[in-house]
């Protein structure tokens, strides 16, 4: 092996052995803030790591510190965030350590991934999906531009993976993506044996290659990942494979644990194969190589010292480093958007009504005429179906298959792959097929796509749409008819956006795509084709190419003079109850005495008007579909209360569905359950009599 690369694989692996001896020789300094260290898996995550390009993007797990060494970071600048302070390159000070995300132009990329063990694998998998997107459709990533044309290699991806978290569903969606669709991935996993203190002999029926085994087109290979030569040599071959065949491999590199499963988590309180485990040290293997490559024992020593010095040099000048300021906590939850104001002409001259679903459709089908990074997937959207509702009807086959795809039933990738999708410049528009079908996408909803711009420190803000059918209509039963927005509104850093017609729809899809942060549009089905009696009003004039709604505007649908002696009332609602709200106005004859809000977008949230309009008329009731218990109804009630206390003439009220377990199927037991123009008109009497 050439020595230079001995030379160097053996200065990262001290160093990193140096951070984690040190660590433990200040354990009162550092252990403020939990942390783990790679001490036993220096071996391949160095040879690893030396190896890949600025135009590659990688996964690094929280065990990885001696990996990221090898990327070319300094250990002061991971103690940064050890010890959690305001200039920590990756995060700020908001994250833990070894829990990296980089956008230098010299290094490999790192978007944001979380600690929870397994979930890092389907953002990374988006990566490569993304990567092989681009190279069909002749495109370029923007962020590494200049690395490729440098060096004129492919890029791959890679995701580290401890072995543990390969039990966890979310790895098999990502493997049978990568697998089927033959993408530029390597999987490294570095198995050493514990799963906390729980062992491989109780938690897996398996090794990670035998399980790779079962995914067709994955071809994964086990080595000796304390052998720094082997680790080396075996993972050259696999990258320069993957950089020209553009599929996925698995290595399985099997090392000790020689330090804690975390500061936290002592090794002493559960550990009885220590012995056995240092006995499998990388460190005197690498060292011995040197020598029997010509080092002399003074060359070994300095190069031991050196690392030595930095690492205890690094850690001063890391604990005299400034902590963030309270202000600090208050920067980017989002990334800036273009779209602050109404533009484009919303009713076109001698432009036809159509349908909801028909607004998203021709929205969708300009912005990908316009922008090729824009592509759409989901479950059923392909070209046989064009999607349960026809919400994708032809654009498979104008667009290819290549821009709009089936995808498995699996909302975690379809979700969870934006991330990787946006980190490599593209515009993912991915569909949940009904709400009632979002829960198992909420992992990586809320853990990946909400927090990686927060949690990057801005560098990584995930710019995606999720589109999600909702609602009740014609007896769908429990699993096709829940409203779920008050778990969704419970993720802080996306965009929510809830429409009640057709031209909302459209002016907010296109607002959402010039957004660089994550949006989730909830679409009521029962709005898509206004089959249900009283929803004309959600046909639109369709809106002209260029027209966009931002969001956190409210729409002020039916507005009034305040009137002496006569009761007044704001609804707030919004989807299904705008037109409940509108047609119980009529029928009671009362338009001239209630004020309704259309929020079209549950966050952000037009506070102002909602506030200022409940200070005319005094008295409030918020219409939702909803159980109306702890839902974001009830919540949106007492902030206006909060607000409004001293304006108001009766309590804040709120109505919503039945508070039940879930819609039955039974059209009686439905409409009995959900809200209609009848019960609003009641509980409008029951405020304005109060």
């Amino acid at each position: 092996m050439d020595k230079d690369i001995l030379k160097k694989g053996f200065s990262k692996l001290c160093t990193a052995k140096a951070m984690a001896e040190l660590y433990e020789e200040n354990f009162k300094q550092v252990s403020k803030y939990v942390h783990a260290t790679s001490r036993g898996h220096e071996a391949i995550q160095v040879a690893l790591g030396m190896q890949l390009l600025p135009q590659d993007y990688a996964f690094p797990y929280y065990r990885d510190d001696a990996m990221l060494l090898s990327f070319g970071l300094e250990p002061y600048d991971v103690m940064l965030q050890l010890l959690a302070k305001k200039d920590d390159p990756f995060s700020g000070g908001r994250t833990y350590y070894s829990h990296p995300s980089l956008k230098d132009d010299d290094k490999p990329k790192i978007p944001h991934q979380s600690s929870a063990t397994g979930m890092q694998a389907i953002p990374a998998t988006g990566v490569a999906m993304g990567m092989q997107y681009i190279e069909k459709q002749g495109l370029k990533n923007p962020v590494t531009l200049s690395a490729v044309e440098t060096s004129q290699e492919n890029p791959i991806t890679v995701c580290s993976l401890g072995d543990a978290s390969v039990t966890e569903g979310e790895i098999a969606e990502a493997f049978q993506m990568a697998a089927l669709k033959q993408m530029p991935i390597l999987y490294l996993v570095q198995d050493n044996g514990w799963d906390i203190s729980a062992n491989e002999a109780e938690t897996r029926a398996q090794n990670a290659a035998e399980y790779a085994a079962g995914f067709h087109g994955l071809e994964a290979i086990s080595i000796d990942g304390a052998n720094f030569i082997e680790s080396y040599e075996a993972i050259e071959k696999v990258i320069a494979t993957i950089r020209k065949e553009r599929r996925p491999f698995l290595v399985h590199a099997k090392v000790p644990l020689l330090n804690h499963h975390t500061s936290g988590v002592r090794m002493e309180w559960y550990r009885d194969d220590l012995d056995e485990a240092r006995s499998r040290d990388p460190y005197p293997v690498l060292r011995q190589q040197l020598l029997d490559n010509g080092f002399s024992e003074a060359e070994v020593d300095t190069i031991e010292t050196e690392a030595k010095d930095k690492v205890a040099s690094d850690f001063e000048k890391a604990l005299k480093a400034e902590d963030p300021k309270p202000e600090d906590l208050f920067t980017h939850d989002f990334a800036p958007t273009p779209i602050t104001e109404e533009k484009g002409t919303r009713e076109p001259e001698g432009a036809e009504k159509v349908v909801m679903v028909d607004c998203a459709l021709f929205a969708v089908e300009e912005l990908m005429r316009a922008h090729k990074e824009c592509l759409l997937y989901g479950q059923d959207v392909g070209g046989r179906l064009g999607g349960v509702f026809r919400e994708a009807a032809t654009l498979a086959q104008k667009f290819g298959d290549d821009r709009v795809f089936n995808t498995p039933i699996q909302e975690a990738f379809i979700v969870g792959s934006t991330v990787g999708m946006s980190a490599v410049g593209l515009k993912p528009i991915v569909e949940v097929q009904f709400a009632d079908y979002i829960w198992p996408g909420l992992n990586q909803l809320f853990t990946e796509v909400s927090r990686s711009c927060y949690l990057s420190n801005g560098k990584w803000p995930v710019s995606m749409i999720l589109r999600v059918p909702i609602g009740a209509y014609g007896s769908g039963g429990p699993y096709h008819s829940s409203s779920v927005e008050s778990v969704v509104t419970n993720i802080r850093g996306i965009k929510i956006a809830y429409p009640s017609n057709g031209a909302d729809l459209k002016g907010l899809m296109k607002a959402a795509y010039h957004d660089s942060n994550p949006v989730v549009i909830l679409e009521h089905k029962g709005l898509y084709w206004s089959k249900v009696p009283g929803t004309q009003g959600a046909t639109s004039v369709e809106p002209s190419e260029d027209y966009v709604l931002p969001f956190g505007k409210a729409w002020l649908l039916q507005e009034i003079w305040k009137q002496e002696r006569v009761e007044t009332c704001t609804i707030v609602t919004y989807g299904m109850g705008v037109h409940w709200a509108y047609n119980a106005s009529g029928e009671l004859g009362m338009r001239d005495q209630i004020e309704i809000i259309d929020l079209r977008t549950l966050y952000p949230l037009d506070e102002e008007t909602i506030m200022k309009s409940v200070k005319k008329t005094g008295k409030c009731l918020v219409v939702t579909e909803e159980p109306s218990n702890n839902s974001f109804a009830r919540a949106l009630a007492g902030k206006i209360q909060e607000e409004c206390f001293k304006y108001l003439d009766a309590p804040v009220m709120t109505i919503g569905s039945e508070n039940m377990p879930a819609i039955p199927l039974n059209s009686t037991l439905e409409q009995t359950m959900i809200p209609s123009t009848e019960k609003v008109k009641a509980k409008i009497e029951a405020l304005l009599n109060y």
